[in-house]
Order: structure tokens, then sequence, then C-alpha cells
């Protein structure tokens, strides 16, 4: 009986350090990446006007800032529900 427990206590050991070492290396791990669509780089290329490509760069911030509150709030919300059943 006790083998098995201590079998069970390295398992659970080995996954949390498996899913530790997977946080750390999605969170450190990027790749370059210089894309857009064909028609923003148009209109970009075409002109010299500042304030359009700014106005391009802040949209795309703006679209990339809400799905990550979204999936924040959720996991808080879901993190909160866990914690009060405990």
């Amino acid at each position: 009986m006790l083998i098995r427990e201590k079998n069970k206590e390295k398992k659970i050991k080995n996954k949390e350090i498996t899913t530790l070492c997977f946080i750390i290396f999605s969170v450190f791990y990027s790749l370059s990446a210089n894309a857009q669509c064909a028609m923003c780089r148009a209109a970009l290329e075409s002109e010299g006007n500042n304030n359009k490509a700014e106005a391009v760069n802040d949209g795309i911030v703006y679209l990339m800032v809400i799905p990550y509150l979204i999936v924040g709030f959720v996991g808080f919300f879901v993190y909160r529900m866990y914690n009060k059943k405990t």
C-alpha cells in the first residue's frame, strides 16, 4: 500500500514538473511574425501618411487585447468558483 502511495506522489510530482516546464517554454518561446493583410500593406506603402500607420497599429493592438481580456475574466471566474467550493 505504501509503494502505491509513493508512486502516486511521484506521478503527481512529474505531472506538475511537466506542466511547469510547458508553461515556462510557452511564455518564453516566441516566433517572429511580420505579417499584414494585402490591403493594409498596400494602403500603408502607397502613402507617407504616419497617421494612417499609427491607426493601423492601434487597431491591431486593440484586436489583440480583447481575446486576452476575455480569457483572463473566464479564468478568474473559474478560479473563484473552484476556490469557493473548497
